[in-house]
C-alpha cells in the first residue's frame, strides 16, 4: 500500500487497498487517519480524479461508509 500526498486544505493524505476495499485518509490538521470500509476502487479513482478532494469527501465518503480512526502516524 502506498501512500500519496495530497494538494488539499482537508487532506494531507491518501492510501488505498485494493484487495480490502480500505480507503485511508489522513486530515491535515489534527494528523488524524482514518480507514473507511467497503470503498470501491471507482470510488477511489473517482476521489483521485476530484478537483476538490475535501469536497468529494464532505459529498460521498462522509456519511456513507462505516469507518474507524487509526493510531496517528505519519503517513505521508
Amino acid at each position: 500500500m502506498r501512500w500519496l500526498t495530497l494538494q488539499s486544505k482537508m487532506l494531507s493524505a491518501v492510501a488505498y487497498d485494493g484487495s480490502k476495499q480500505l480507503l485511508y485518509l489522513r486530515f491535515r490538521n489534527t494528523g488524524d487517519v482514518y480507514r473507511y470500509f467497503h470503498f470501491p476502487a471507482a470510488d477511489y479513482q473517482a476521489f483521485l480524479g476530484a478537483e476538490s478532494k475535501g469536497r468529494f469527501f464532505r459529498a460521498q465518503i462522509r456519511d456513507h461508509f462505516r469507518y474507524e480512526r487509526m493510531a496517528k502516524f505519519n503517513a505521508a
